[in-house]
């Protein structure tokens, strides 16, 4: 019988996106110290943590599935759902709080048709919130697609997010 030689694949479903993953855990020589480092690996690479991908760093760094879910969802930074093509985040720190956050979110959520943590149906907009981005001193502070805005009102940015829901792009 005659036995042929194929091209080796270095990750058994293909996924080059999981071979590079699986360098990133390797260099950091499979240490459970290292699940934050390996989970914003894994969200650069995938865009977001879904559940298949925790239990596939869970089971390379031998730690317990729960473990792996309770950092993913600690930190704001890692969304177990994908984002939209812009994301707002509405920080809601004590500073801003008192400032009318909820007014600033409750606007949005009306205006979006979402609720904190959801993406639109279409995929355009993500609306988040964050415990606290440290500027406080120009509360209340809301984050465009990574550009941090201070003094914020529902009004100013209600009027961003509907430059996006009609732009498309803005």
């Amino acid at each position: 019988m005659k036995t042929t030689i194929s091209t080796p694949v270095n990750h058994p479903s293909g996924d080059k996106r999981l071979q590079m993953l699986d360098a990133t855990i390797k260099r950091h020589q499979y240490q459970q110290d290292a699940l934050i480092e390996i989970l914003h690996r894994a969200t650069e690479l995938f865009g977001y943590l879904e559940l298949d991908l925790l239990l596939y760093i869970a089971h390379s760094l031998k730690l317990p599935p729960s473990h792996v879910y309770g950092v993913a969802t600690f930190y704001h930074l890692f969304s177990l759902t994908p984002k939209g093509q812009h994301n707002c985040v509405v920080c809601i720190g004590t500073a801003c709080y008192v400032k009318d956050a909820p007014a600033i979110l409750a606007s949005l959520e009306n205006s979006t048709h979402i609720q904190a943590g959801e993406t639109t149906p279409d995929g355009q907009i993500s609306l988040l919130t964050a415990r606290c981005l440290g500027a406080c001193s120009i509360a209340p502070v809301v984050v465009f697609d990574g550009a941090v805005l201070g003094h914020q009102t529902p009004e100013l940015v209600c009027k961003k997010v509907g430059e996006w829901q009609h732009n498309g792009t803005k």
